[in-house]
């Protein structure tokens, strides 16, 4: 008796590689859709964020606060959270130290330092979080972003 050996053939091997690549593929993109579905805890943007002290923010002062995605603005008046969030079509809007004005880099929209539009094409004012002062530190409530038409002296927090 003569014992046959079991070959694989090239195109079961090419299969074979070929389908362990295509579920190796839909593990990885499971496990970042389970990643990115995941409700974010606080500390963190969508949720409550510490933005420093009080001290840290000078008058008349603009402070990117990365973790929230938001802008600290203060003014003589008091502090406000500016998300940096573009009315328009929602791209990334930075702070112009320079100009002291925040400038869209996709379409051109300017805001100022209340977060008032300046120039369009940006429909409305910049969005805003509730600021909350707790023995001298700043915190903002990412998870709820207020949309306005424009600025109002209501929107800032005394400090």
């Amino acid at each position: 008796m003569t014992e046959k050996k079991s070959k694989i053939t090239r195109s079961q091997f090419l299969g074979i590689a070929w389908g362990g690549s295509l579920a190796l593929i839909f593990a990885q993109v499971a496990v970042a859709l389970l990643r990115f579905i995941q409700p974010i805890s606080t500390g963190g943007f969508g949720g409550l964020v510490y933005a420093g002290k009080i001290d840290e923010f000078a008058i008349d002062s603009v402070n990117r606060i990365l973790a929230g995605r938001f802008f600290i603005s203060r003014t003589p008046d008091g502090i406000m959270a500016l998300w940096q969030k573009c009315t328009h079509l929602g791209c990334a809007v930075p702070w112009d130290e320079k100009e002291g004005k925040f400038h869209c880099p996709c379409h051109g929209s300017v805001f100022d330092v209340y977060g008032e539009v300046l120039s369009g094409p940006a429909p409305r004012a910049l969005d805003y979080f509730p600021v909350e002062i707790k023995s001298g530190e700043v915190w903002v409530d990412t998870g709820t972003p207020t949309q306005r038409s424009k600025h109002d002296p209501s929107h800032i927090t005394g400090a």
